[in-house]
């Protein structure tokens, strides 16, 4: 089962994944990262930004490749996917943004009725990952009721990035991004499935508050099930769950991990 490390806050989270993984691309520069929008990641991206300029890290080898992408809207799109990761990560870090990619890049707003375009885009994507050798450290955030990417609940646990609908509630949580309107909310997405985010070497799965607590809790202590996708998890070689206290709160077994991190050798890392 995955590591789970319960933090105080937020930016301890970000300064165990930020550790993580600039100790990472100092042992190779050319490293893959698997990169998430939202909320959760924030503190991480800026916590490795801080890193990176402190130390001197060159990243100009560093590769990235994001979990998901709206389906129709173009590029330049504020809100869409590709300008977000370039906003909150690219930027900030000083990646080169040609070694950065996002499921709908090729896409570029074309609408979900061009069905030869936008069916192929999936298949490339998993093989333009593959290509780059695959993803060494994929972070990730999860939905209250459980999802990772847009695998909303009842997503095959062996899929492939590919053209999902969004959930209702989904498009409900991101209206706040679109003025309030959830007509201006994409309904299609296309997205790394399961089965993708398995294939990354290490994990990195980050989950804050109470609103949270529940899915934390199927995730890691309910059953194996497609209705809550994050708990493929279970079924990672090596998959680390960072959570606070608050979305700690529903696990029975929260001393333990406390107790098996507090002992872990330092030399083992995330």
């Amino acid at each position: 089962m995955p590591e789970i490390i319960i933090v105080k806050n937020e930016a301890e989270a970000g300064e165990i994944y930020g550790r993580c993984v600039a100790d990472l691309i100092k042992a190779k520069p050319d490293a893959v990262l698997g990169l998430a929008t939202g909320s959760s990641p924030l503190a991480a991206y800026q916590a490795l930004a801080k890193i990176v300029k402190d130390e001197a890290i060159d990243v100009s080898g560093v590769r990235g490749f994001a979990l998901d992408e709206y389906i129709g809207l173009p590029l330049t799109h504020p809100e869409s996917y590709h300008a977000t990761i370039h906003r909150t990560v690219v930027e900030p870090l000083g990646l080169d943004p040609a070694k950065v990619h996002v499921p709908g890049d090729i896409l570029n707003g074309t609408p979900l009725e061009d069905g030869d375009k936008v069916a192929l885009a999936g298949p490339a994507y998993d093989h333009a990952i593959e290509a780059a050798g695959g993803i060494d450290v994929q972070i990730l955030g999860i939905g209250t009721d459980g999802h990772v990417g847009f695998n909303e609940p009842g997503s095959s646990l062996a899929s492939g990035t590919r053209v999902k609908t969004l959930a209702e509630q989904t498009r409900v949580d991101n209206a706040r991004f679109f003025d309030n309107d959830i007509n201006q909310v994409p309904t299609h997405c296309i997205t790394q499935g399961i089965g993708t985010i398995m294939k990354a070497r290490h994990l990195v799965l980050l989950a804050f508050g109470a609103g949270k607590a529940e899915a934390i809790e199927e995730t890691v202590e309910g059953g194996l099930s497609a209705f809550c996708p994050a708990s493929a998890l279970q079924m990672h070689p090596h998959a680390t769950i960072i959570v606070d206290e608050e979305a700690a709160s529903r696990l029975r077994h929260k001393d333990y991990y406390r107790y098996a991190y507090t002992h872990k050798p330092a030399w083992q890392g995330i």
